[in-house]
């Protein structure tokens, strides 16, 4: 799939200047430099749309993308950066956390966790940030490319035992292959479908 219109039309950096929920979200959440930026890119078709950056933490907004005049792709910041002062992090938690309480039950999040390594703490406080708002969510384990399909179950059965999911319930992505991208098509096109309660269209 590759969407005819795509452009960023809100960046927030306040609690206070969210949007309303108009119209279906896909919201993407994960770690510093787990690479939410490469799977925006990838699933749009759209080189350079989401910023990447070599400085993890760099994002410290949440960025609204309208696709198509029908829902938004929402790139949340990532979490985790250890140079964070304390202000910064709190104001980050505000933030998110502001975000998921004025979205409980409808905005699908795809959170994104590092297929090579175990969830880090930072990710089971977001699954459980997730559940406690009853968000649908789909875990993604990116940088599959950088793991041999022989020894990817493995990985999968260290992420799925860390944040109590079935293996097989993990989306795989590769951003350097696209692998993946179309699967993960498929769960947003799904989650929208499920929200009847709200317009097709941006207003």
């Amino acid at each position: 799939m590759k969407p005819k219109k795509v452009e960023l039309t809100k960046t927030v950096r306040d609690k206070l200047d969210l949007p309303s929920l108009s119209c279906p979200e896909i919201a993407i959440i994960g770690r510093s430099n787990v690479g939410k930026s490469s799977l925006i890119n990838v699933l749009v078709q759209r080189r350079n749309l989401a910023r990447t950056s070599g400085t993890p933490g760099k994002t410290r907004a949440v960025h609204f993308y309208c696709v198509d005049e029908r829902y938004y792709i929402v790139d949340l910041p990532g979490y985790g950066y250890a140079r964070a002062s304390k202000e910064q992090q709190r104001a980050w938690g505000d933030l998110v956390n502001a975000y998921l309480d004025q979205r409980k039950g409808h905005a699908l999040l795809l959170q994104l966790v590092d297929l090579r390594h175990a969830p880090s703490a930072g990710d089971l406080q977001m699954v459980e940030w997730i559940r406690h708002y009853s968000l649908p969510c789909r875990v993604v384990a990116t940088k599959a490319d950088k793991v041999s399909r022989g020894q990817r179950m493995k990985h999968l059965q260290v992420i799925s035992s860390a944040l109590q999911i079935l293996p097989q319930e993990i989306l795989v992505f590769s951003a350097s292959s696209g692998e993946g991208k179309d699967l993960i098509w498929g769960a947003i096109l799904d989650s929208i479908v499920k929200q009847p309660d709200y317009p097709q269209t941006v207003e």
